[in-house]
């Protein structure tokens, strides 16, 4: 079997989904770029992820042909492919319906910066306009809203993150999700006090030297 590790991977990562409560049932999807194949792995659509077994996963080429696989790939294929055809920086891409994140997303609201955490995504978590489930029109509008960030809300759908690996993906769609639970606690309760930009660009710089790398 071709990609086995990669393929273990991502049933771990859509396991994890589910643990962690990013998303329920068949929600979301997760993919992961194989640059020297110019190709990559996608969850299947609508198979439950405790249930995922390798060779479910899909490979498929930056055209959205499927070279390798018997499931049909997730529907928001397109939405995955855009980032791959388009910014060489991006190794992975993960889309949940975490709870607290999609209230914002179905306010059509940023999250502003409320805690420095936030800047594992950008100076703000932004929402993008609203397009259709997958089409090519809300991968588009996904593509456009992200810019040089790591995650954005999807308005009326949920949450969408990138990154260099699965695992940091995943990272940031658990930040979006942590930080969009204090925004609606603390708004709950009174006005939270935001950090301006520059302390936020403050902590990105500060975050390229975290941990032990």
């Amino acid at each position: 079997m071709k990609y086995k590790d990669e393929r273990q991977e991502m049933v771990t990562f859509g396991k994890k989904m589910m643990e962690e409560r990013l998303t329920t049932g068949t929600g979301g999807n997760l993919s992961l770029f194989i640059p020297e194949d110019d190709c990559f792995l996608i969850s299947p659509s609508g198979v439950p992820y405790h249930e995922t077994q390798l060779e479910d996963i899909v490979v498929v080429d930056l055209d959205g042909k499927v070279i390798d696989g018997k499931r049909k790939p997730s529907s928001e294929i397109t939405m995955h492919r855009i980032f791959y055809q388009n910014n060489p920086a991006v190794r992975a891409v993960v889309h949940t319906h975490s709870e607290y994140a999609t209230t914002f997303a179905c306010l059509r609201e940023s999250i502003q910066p409320l805690h420095y955490i936030i800047a594992s995504v950008g100076t703000e978590i932004r929402c993008s306009g609203y397009e259709t489930y997958g089409t090519e029109a809300l991968a588009k509008e996904a593509y456009r809203t992200m810019q040089n960030d790591t995650g954005i809300l999807l308005a009326n759908h949920g949450v969408l993150t990138v990154g260099e690996s699965l695992s940091e993906a995943f990272s940031v769609a658990k930040d979006i999700e942590f930080v969009a639970k204090l925004y609606y606690r603390a708004r709950a309760i009174g006005k939270p006090v935001m950090l301006s930009t520059a302390e936020i660009e403050e902590t990105m710089k500060k975050f390229g030297t975290y941990g032990q790398g």
